[in-house]
């Protein structure tokens, strides 16, 4: 006899793992099935889910980045602005803010088309695109970046020369 009990592993040994069950819609049947002339297999076509489009997710983290790097002009610039060095350093980070802010705009709008655009006749369900929310949200936070960058970069250079 052992010295284990029923569903219990024995001594030493890793514990059993149940798989996960696999998730709802896992399998979809196929949307279209044509058979093929002269044979007796068919040729089934399967549904397939559209895909987030990369260039507004792109769009989301370059427009964020645009409003961090804001931050940071403004942090540099008006602290060293008394000392003649703030200036300086807030112009080179409103250069990278600035270049940030410009692509958030040109990614958010290239993926509003298209997704505005969606698949070619006839082209595979999985050019079909979402995130028209991401490239909206991108494009006003690169718009936004860009924006304060300016202003920011502006009132720190009349701090430091005023």
């Amino acid at each position: 006899m052992s010295q284990h009990g029923p569903g219990r592993p024995p001594a030493g040994a890793p514990p059993y793992r149940v798989p996960a069950p696999p998730p709802r819609d896992s399998w979809r049947g196929p949307t279209r099935v044509e058979p093929l002339p002269g044979t007796t297999f068919a040729l089934g076509y399967l549904s397939v889910p559209p895909a987030v489009s990369g260039m507004a997710v792109g769009s989301l983290v370059v427009g964020i980045a645009s409003l961090l790097v804001t931050t940071l002009v403004a942090c540099f610039g008006f602290s060293g602005a008394r000392a003649g060095w703030g200036g300086w350093v807030a112009g080179a980070f409103a250069v990278l803010a600035g270049l940030l802010g410009l692509a958030g705009v040109a990614l958010g709008a290239a993926s509003l088309r298209q997704i505005r655009r969606g698949a070619a006749p006839g082209a595979a369900e999985a050019d079909r695109r979402t995130g028209r929310g991401l490239a909206v949200s991108g494009l006003s936070c690169g718009a936004t970046g860009a924006g304060l960058t300016v202003l920011v970069l502006g009132s720190v250079l009349a701090v430091q020369f005023g």
